[in-house]
């Protein structure tokens, strides 16, 4: 892992474009966490937070669940700190079974669908009774891609995109608004 240059992921954040800001964000959250709560508040999932990407949109959805739950996180990447996706990797699988449960993954964002097909798949044969899935960012990239999201906070444009627990070269997971790089 590199270290951040701070002077470019200013200049980075300064050039960006602003796609939602925080109080869109917000809102969007809440509007998931009450159709979540409708869906599943009976049913107490275990909720499984992809790291890294989805720890800050799985943090404040948390807080706005109004049921029993159980969580844990698992960690599958294909970006790391790069801006396209490359070979899936596995670094952490959950810790609580999945057998027979209702599991709700949580992840940052669906651009190509590919890791969010690959955990649901796995779970699946885990033994999991259903997996449903909420990302925070569901690219709109005229892909067809091999999973669409059961819940989706927002939309963002086919560019890349950061802030809300998606990162630019390691940097600005922290923001609470999302912003979109010139030139990527």
């Amino acid at each position: 892992m590199s270290i951040i240059d701070y002077r470019e992921a200013q200049a980075t954040l300064a050039d960006a474009d602003v796609i939602h800001d925080e109080a869109q964000v917000s809102e969007a959250v809440a509007r998931v966490a009450a159709t979540i709560s409708a869906d599943l508040g009976e049913k107490c999932p275990l909720v499984l937070c992809v790291m890294t990407g989805g720890l800050v949109f799985a943090g404040q959805l948390l807080t706005q669940l109004r049921f029993p739950l159980q969580f844990d996180y698992l960690h599958v990447t294909r970006y790391g700190q790069d801006t396209a996706g490359g070979a899936l990797s596995w670094k952490a699988a959950p810790w609580t079974s999945v057998k027979d449960r209702i599991v709700l993954v949580v992840d940052d964002i669906l651009d190509q669908g590919v890791t969010l097909a690959v955990i649901r798949d796995r779970l699946l044969q885990l033994g999991a009774a259903e997996v449903r899935t909420a990302v925070f960012a569901d690219k709109d990239n005229g892909l067809d891609k091999p999973i669409r999201a059961d819940y989706v906070a927002v939309s963002v444009p086919n560019r890349f995109v950061f802030g809300y627990g998606m990162d630019v070269r390691g940097a600005w997971r922290n923001l609470p608004a999302v912003y979109a790089v010139k030139g990527l």
